[in-house]
């Protein structure tokens, strides 16, 4: 059974989304590939999966958290489970490429396939997505737009609040 609540972060409300005691959606306002709000269950803001993540969230916020410790359930296919399970491997204020994280898989040809898996992550910010950049160097793509992206990887490399 699915349940929900939404809490206040400095990106605005995040709709935090559960499957029974392990958190399986953390979801933005208008963000990319966001699921329709009838999937997202009753609300239950007092559930303890949610007060914990609301918890390490503003703990990572504030700068006091580089690593979460919640349970975590994906819904998703083998490979973009596989995808998501590896983006939390990615340190706090570091960066890999798509293909550098397609090679870690073990798919050295699967850089577009892992793009793709890497954005529709429904679990944002605890499973880090916004570490993976392009070959380049370039910042590309993001569920919650790219200057959240930049935010982000800036507050983790010391260079930015974000309050």
């Amino acid at each position: 059974m699915r349940t929900h609540t939404v809490i206040a972060t400095p990106y605005g409300p995040e709709t935090l989304v559960a499957e029974g005691e392990s958190l399986c959606g953390l979801y933005m306002v208008g963000q990319r590939h966001r699921p329709a709000e009838e999937t997202f269950g009753e609300p239950d803001p007092g559930a303890p999966i949610f007060v914990e993540t609301e918890k390490q969230l503003k703990e990572y916020f504030a700068g006091q958290r580089r690593d979460f410790d919640l349970p975590l359930s994906f819904a998703g296919t083998p490979f973009q489970r596989m995808v998501w399970e590896s983006l939390c491997e990615i340190p706090y204020g570091e960066t890999v490429s798509y293909g550098a994280l397609a090679n870690r898989l073990g798919r050295p040809t699967a850089a577009r396939a892992v793009g793709l898996a890497n954005g529709k992550n429904p679990i944002g910010i605890i499973v880090p997505c916004h570490r993976v950049i392009g070959s380049n160097g370039d910042l590309t793509g993001y569920g919650g737009g790219i200057d959240l992206k930049r935010q982000l990887l800036d507050f983790e490399r010391g260079g930015a609040t974000l309050f």
